[in-house]
């Protein structure tokens, strides 16, 4: 019954959330109609079923239905959603200082932040926290990390499972200050190397503070990481390339169904440097702001852009306030680079057969051109100058990482070595093999794209009666992927040793660590370094 009601609500509540923008593009008395009918079935719903009703989880359930059918970036947030999107944007809040991972029964650290209260208690990644003060984790119907979070200097007892082995630790709730640039150094060949990891309100800010610090220790040349950075304000993107380049340059325009929303924006302030050579690493998990900074850079040639293409976001959201403190965060437009690309890589007005957004392809991509004429496509995210296999994530990587698998082996591997120095670190072939080894323990699979394709084919031919006469042809196909499964994990060594390594340093000498080693032994900084090196070829690589 709840589930059809949902349905009904899907439909009829479409104007509630968005009478105020759209109601002039639709038919008044229509809006006026559904609304009618949503709140007198909401009424006598509610007064006349079987059951007794719970209402505000009928609209909850109403609401998110009618959401799920847009893209994943609309949605609407209660208050402490609310709350922490400004803790996101400020870059700053209060709590344990970890990221965690929220299961039904646990909560697991999956990174304490170095000196602050979770790690100076003791925890460590991979520890599972079961009980807080007197509440069981696996007893609280709420989301149990909103009990990790409290005043400042208050304290709060814990109890963790760690290796199958209980233990009790006390810590003291404190600030805990997110850093956008978390870390920057100058390389020993005159590169300043910085870390941009999220576009908070401080993003821009720290850069620059870096940027001026590593050129008065004698940087002349630049590596920005964008590597894993998720994006966030649409300003500090802004602000950002603007340090590389000219007051008035048109960095991103937006484009929508609504007029207003039809926006260009252009760097207003004076850049800090815009001669000097940069290099900006991307990969698949850079994302929305980060793709506008590396776009508008390799638009206007002002930097070569290493990696793999990166995530594909190309839609802006805004948020609206409701009622009671609530908001909604709805997508208003497609964001554009200065040669006129649109990097959204999923059409969520087109679905598979399992209800997917549909990835465009490159036979979908327009052709655009760069300041000094070099080609460059739309459709997928930004594409690479220089691409290189450790930055990309293939299927079964992917389908690793869905699993937990390297973040577990990681923790086994912590618990089993001694480590001293990142330097001394060095994942190695025979490593590599004892992980396979792992992995097989897990019963870890995964089923490709073809593998589903062939599914519908045998229900369909199934159906027509022909199973019989294919079914050697698809069990032959069937051995092919397996066997080219079982070859992926040896064609994809490279990448899942990439990640294996991160994450691996990251146990003993935390993030800033993870960054010392970076700068010795990661193939995309090595690159980096190379390229802004010879000259002769950074330049030939802008001039196409």
């Amino acid at each position: 019954m709840k589930k059809t009601f949902s349905k009904i609500a899907f439909f009829a509540s479409i104007p509630v959330l968005f009478f105020t923008t759209v109601s002039y593009k639709s038919d008044f008395f229509e809006i006026a109609k559904q609304l009618e009918i949503f709140t007198t079935l909401f009424k006598e719903l509610n007064m006349n079923y079987v059951d007794e009703t719970n209402p505000a989880d009928l609209m909850d359930t109403a609401i998110n239905a009618m959401l799920e059918d847009l893209d994943p970036y609309t949605h609407y947030w209660n208050e402490q959603e609310v709350q922490a999107a400004r803790i996101d944007n400020a870059g700053e809040y209060t709590g344990i200082g970890a990221t965690v991972g929220i299961k039904a029964d646990k909560i697991v650290i999956l990174e304490p932040y170095k000196d602050y209260p979770a790690d100076k208690a003791g925890l460590k990644a991979g520890d599972e926290i079961i009980k807080i003060g007197n509440i069981n984790v696996a007893d609280f119907n709420e989301d149990a990390g909103e009990l990790l979070k409290g005043a400042p200097n208050t304290s709060i007892d814990l109890t963790f499972k760690r290796r199958g082995e209980i233990k009790t630790t006390s810590l003291t709730r404190g600030a805990v200050e997110i850093k956008a640039v978390p870390y920057y150094k100058l390389l020993e060949d005159n590169t300043a190397y910085i870390v941009l990891s999220q576009f908070n309100r401080n993003a821009s800010a720290e850069t620059i503070k870096a940027l001026k610090e590593l050129k008065d220790q004698g940087a002349d040349k630049v590596i920005l990481d964008l590597r894993g950075n998720p994006g966030g304000l649409l300003s500090e993107a802004i602000n950002v390339a603007n340090i590389f380049v000219p007051e008035g340059q048109l960095i991103t325009s937006t484009k929508s169904a609504v007029e207003k929303y039809n926006q260009s924006f252009s760097t207003t302030r004076k850049p800090i440097d815009t001669e000097i050579p940069v290099v900006v690493l991307i990969n698949g998990r850079s994302a929305s702001a980060s793709e506008i900074v590396a776009g508008s850079l390799q638009d206007l040639d002002r930097a070569v852009v290493i990696g793999a293409r990166s995530f594909g976001k190309g839609l802006v959201q805004r948020p609206k306030e409701l009622t009671y403190g609530t908001q909604l965060k709805v997508t208003i437009s497609r964001y554009y680079t200065p040669s006129g690309r649109c990097i959204q890589a999923l059409d969520y007005t087109r679905r598979d057969t399992e209800g997917n957004a549909v990835r465009l392809t490159s036979k979908d991509y327009n052709e655009f051109k760069t300041r000094n004429g070099r080609k460059v496509y739309d459709g997928g995210g930004i594409a690479p100058d220089i691409k290189l296999e450790t930055s990309e994530f293939s299927d079964i990587t992917n389908a690793i990482l869905q699993e937990n698998a390297i973040f577990d082996y990681a923790t086994n591997y912590y618990y089993q070595h001694e480590l001293k120095t990142p330097e001394a670190f060095e994942f190695t072939d025979k490593d590599y093999s004892d992980f396979l080894k792992y992995l097989e323990t897990t019963d870890f699979n995964f089923t490709t794209a073809t593998e589903k394709e062939l599914e519908e084919v045998m229900a369909a031919a199934e159906k027509e009666g022909y199973q019989q006469e294919i079914s050697a042809d698809i069990k032959e196909i069937l051995g092919s992927i397996s066997s080219s499964k079982e070859q992926a994990l040896t064609s994809k060594k490279a990448e899942i040793k990439s990640l294996l390594s991160e994450e691996i340093i990251k146990r003993y000498f935390y993030k800033e660590g993870l960054y010392d080693y970076y700068v010795k032994e990661n193939p995309e900084i090595l690159k980096a370094k190379e390229v802004l090196k010879d000259q002769a070829q950074y330049k030939n690589i802008l001039k196409g």
